[in-house]
């Protein structure tokens, strides 16, 4: 299976990865879902419910940000650990 990393570095484009790696995962891709850096803004019902999806879908999210981690369920990835996942990736795409 082939897997695609989608990298959100902008606090404005978490929508577009967010649905970017949900759309990926209907196509049979394997979604490593990284937001560096910011806390994730507007935390409504919608974006919620695509992540549970995301994580039913057996996608991955990953933040080097500890309060995602804390109040939204992300993994903790370090800035070294999230470039070995994009050097693993056979797709990368940033936002």
């Amino acid at each position: 299976m082939r897997t695609l990393a989608v990298v959100i570095r902008d606090p404005y484009q978490q929508y577009e990865g967010l649905r970017t790696s949900l759309g990926a995962l209907l196509e049979n891709l394997h979604v490593q879902m990284i937001v560096l850096d910011h806390v994730i803004q507007n935390m409504d019902e919608a974006y919620s419910e695509n992540m549970e999806f995301l994580d039913e879908m057996e996608g991955e999210r990953f933040s080097n940000n500890p309060e995602n981690v804390e109040q939204y369920g992300f993994s903790s990835i370090t800035l070294d650990k999230a470039g070995d996942v994009l050097r693993d990736a056979d797709i990368v795409i940033p936002f």
